[in-house]
């Protein structure tokens, strides 16, 4: 007993100072002598021991509650008082309590310590008398920590980083992150930073008290129940304040600008002063031998296959997947274009076994259905009607229509293609109409007949009155356009190949090309003046030059029956000449003789001083077709496979025009100068913009045999070609003088009404130089006129 006693003692003693000195008290009583910590006497009678207690503590614990809120009540105002003084003196108190409080449930640790019945008994009569010694004791403590702490305060400061002012408004509970139901059943609901319990304050208030508090209370709406201190918070208005911004997703400082401009740190300016100043490491600059030796063991260990790099997955081997097992699934998102599954439809009227009678089929629908392609009829089958479900026999083609159903499946198309749904309209150049474009020549107006042999070559005089022709019957016809009369034939003894009337209206003269001699024909149609004009040009002495037998070309005065027929001069050739044409003033003209062995093949005549050049040592290809230049000084000459353009002043070629075509026939000049049109054997015809390329502008193919001829109007946006095909097409072709508008070309007529004879058709094609007229001359001796 008197040990018991001094135990006790010890016991308020140090619950007294024990704030002070922050150690748990060591129950004596607890600690036996056995080595292994058990309790002396059996276990059972330790059981037994244990349940006693606690029935006893049970009991002792509804008379202790009234006694341990009066306390409480004395406790919270001394607290009150010293919490303004000092916050360490408040942690002090708080242990003290803590203590206390402890001391309170200490029958539940300290009751089956003693197996002594007896004993405890007397210290459960005594624990009266020593609670109001606690009262005693705690109060003298109190008041002398008072007294300590005011003579602190005046002897120095507290250090404010000793403790952490964060926590100092609630007990801080370190119980950690575990449910707090598991502190449901006991008294306290965890420990503070000292290792103390923290009792649950009592709450005996039923639903009834918590309502009259709610409407009565104006701060319940802010009070919010802390589990982790089984305490009521009532939140200040900054703290609401807020607890609504973080709810509405704002930040929770007020004057934080979350849209605030971005200093860049780093820039691309060059700073005077740096952001660090530090000098560079050693090792920034000093190769790492222990790095370069992991290096070298990798490298070593790669070269001897140890270490072998991933293999990348080879997707030849494909993935394959059930395209119609989910529409919505993941791998069908990635088909943009991807086209669900063909449902059947539903069964109507007509499936039914017993239809409604306007769905069955009548004699003639019947009879109808049977003569139609599976594939027309609108229903597989006819509807019939059956007394009862049960007489309804098996479809007989089920299975295939099963069949068909899975080849619907597997044949539709993965992905929808598109389709360019082109109008065929819109693929054709939108070309303006041929009524747009008149006058053209439309229709035959006239035929010119006389010859007897292949006409090849025709020319219309400068006012369009007359037009001669050379005819393989070796005759030169004139004759005149508007009557298709015959005025004058000439018989100059062999085949004529080209004949050409001088474009200069103050002149009337018509080279003839014959074999190999040039023929200057006055025929004597036109005024006196026009007349006397071309008497002078032709009377013109020739010049004194070299010995004549340095000269390849003679001319020569005719005399006789040839003066008589209105042959004025011959100009002697070494070779056959082919073409023969004028030079747009009337004293020059050029011939034609092709021949790959020479480099003789061009010359130039001069009628007035009656001399003749060759403007080439040496010509590159088979001269074909040449031309003179409208207005400038250039000179056309057309080879098999291109046409060089030379300037006669500077002696020059200043460009090369490549046909894309076999074989060049025939060239025309455009009135204007700047665009050239080709012939050829291949049945094509190039259209060049000399402004543009020297390549073709356009390639026209309309004809199907060889181009024979071609030709442009002086004056209408004309020009027309000839073909082996019989046909003469007449094409609309507009010049704009803005270069950046490219020259429109329409074809707006195929003229027929020549023969083909022995596979030749139009030989020869010109325009009447005013009139949007057309003359053709064909293999079938015959000449006509479109109109």
């Amino acid at each position: 007993m008197d040990s018991d006693h001094r135990l006790s003692d010890l016991n308020r003693r140090h619950g007294a100072e024990g704030g002070a000195r922050n150690k748990p008290f060591l129950d004596f009583r607890r600690v036996t002598s056995e080595p292994g910590g058990f309790p002396r006497g059996s276990m059972e009678a330790s059981r037994g021991n244990v349940q006693k207690a606690e029935q006893r503590a049970g009991m002792k614990k509804t008379e202790k509650t009234n006694k341990k809120r009066s306390k409480q009540d004395d406790e919270e105002e001394e607290e009150d008082q010293l919490f303004n003084l000092n916050n360490k003196s408040l942690e002090e108190d708080d242990e003290d309590l803590s203590d206390s409080e402890e001391s309170v449930y200490s029958g539940l640790q300290d009751s089956g310590s003693d197996s002594d019945e007896e004993e405890e008994e007397e210290a459960e009569g005594g624990s009266d008398d020593e609670d109001e010694q606690d009262q005693n004791e705690k109060s003298t403590v109190k008041k002398s920590k008072k007294e300590r702490a005011d003579e602190e305060k005046e002897v120095k400061k507290e250090d404010e980083y000793n403790h952490d002012t964060s926590d100092e408004e609630d007990i801080r509970n370190t119980v950690g992150n575990i449910p707090m139901e598991w502190y449901k059943d006991f008294p306290h609901v965890g420990y503070d930073l000292d290792g103390k319990k923290i009792f649950k304050p009592i709450r005996n208030k039923d639903e009834l008290d918590d309502f009259l508090e709610k409407m009565e209370n104006p701060d319940y709406w802010r009070t919010v129940h802390d589990k982790k201190t089984a305490s009521d918070i009532v939140l200040s208005d900054e703290q609401i304040e807020l607890v609504n911004r973080l709810q509405k997703g704002q930040f929770g400082d007020v004057n934080f600008n979350e849209y605030e401009p971005t200093v860049e740190f780093f820039s691309n300016d060059v700073m005077i002063h740096p952001v660090t100043n530090r000098p560079a490491d050693k090792r920034s600059f000093i190769p790492s031998l222990i790095e370069k030796e992991k290096v070298s063991k990798l490298v070593h260990a790669i070269k001897m296959g140890w270490i072998k790099p991933r293999r990348v997955q080879d997707d030849s081997r494909g993935r394959f997947y059930d395209l119609w097992a989910n529409e919505d699934s993941s791998i069908l998102a990635k088909h943009k274009m991807h086209l669900p599954a063909p449902k059947i439809r539903l069964p109507g009227h007509e499936e039914s076994y017993n239809p409604p009678p306007e769905f069955m089929f009548t004699d003639e629908e019947k009879a109808l259905w049977e003569q139609q392609d599976p594939s027309d009829r609108k229903l597989p089958f006819i509807p019939k009607k059956y007394p009862s479900l049960r007489q309804v026999p098996a479809f007989s083609r089920f299975i295939q229509e099963r069949f068909e159903r899975c080849l619907d499946l597997y044949l539709c198309p993965r992905q929808r293609k598109m389709r360019v749904n082109v109008n065929p309209e819109d693929l054709i150049p939108k070309l303006p109409k041929p009524k747009d474009l008149q006058p053209f020549p439309t229709t035959q107006a006239l035929v010119y007949r006389g010859h007897s042999g292949l006409v090849r070559s025709i020319s219309v005089s400068p006012s369009g009155q007359w037009l001669v022709s050379g005819s393989d019957d070796g005759s030169v016809r004139l004759w005149e356009v508007c009557s298709s009369r015959c005025l004058k034939t000439v018989s100059v003894g062999g085949a004529v190949k080209s004949v050409a009337w001088n474009p200069n209206p103050s002149l009337c003269l018509v080279a003839v090309t014959v074999d190999s001699a040039v023929l200057i024909l006055s025929p004597a149609l036109a005024d006196k003046q026009v007349i006397s004009s071309s008497e002078r040009l032709l009377s013109a002495q020739q010049e004194e030059g070299p010995s004549e037998g340095s000269q390849p070309v003679v001319w020569t005065e005719t005399e006789g029956e040839e003066l008589n027929q209105g042959i004025r001069l011959k100009i002697q050739h070494p070779k056959a000449v082919h073409q023969v044409t004028w030079h747009s003033k009337g004293d020059y003209l050029a011939s034609v003789m092709p021949d790959h062995s020479s480099h003789l093949q061009v010359f130039i005549h001069q009628l007035s001083r009656r001399r003749s050049q060759n403007p080439f040592r040496r010509n590159k290809g088979l001269v074909q077709a040449v031309s003179f230049h409208p207005i400038r000084p250039y000179f056309f000459v057309a080879t098999q496979r291109s046409v060089r353009i030379y300037n006669l002043v500077k002696q020059e070629m200043t460009k090369k025009l490549q046909a894309n075509s076999k074989w060049i026939s025939s060239i025309a000049v455009h009135s204007g100068g700047d665009h050239v049109i080709c012939g050829s054997y291949d049945c094509r015809l190039s259209w060049f913009d000399l402004d543009l390329s020297t390549k073709p502008y356009k390639m026209l193919r309309h004809h199907k045999k060889a181009v024979r001829s071609v030709a442009y109007h002086r004056g209408y946006p004309l020009f027309a070609s000839a073909s082996d095909d019989g046909s003469v097409i007449v094409c609309h072709g507009t010049v704009y003088n803005d270069l950046l508008q490219n020259p429109l070309i329409v074809p707006v007529k195929v003229l027929r009404g020549h023969a083909i004879t022995h596979d030749l058709g139009v030989l020869d094609v010109t325009f009447h130089p005013t009139q949007p007229w057309v003359f053709s001359s064909g293999a079938d001796a015959t000449i006509r006129l479109f109109t």
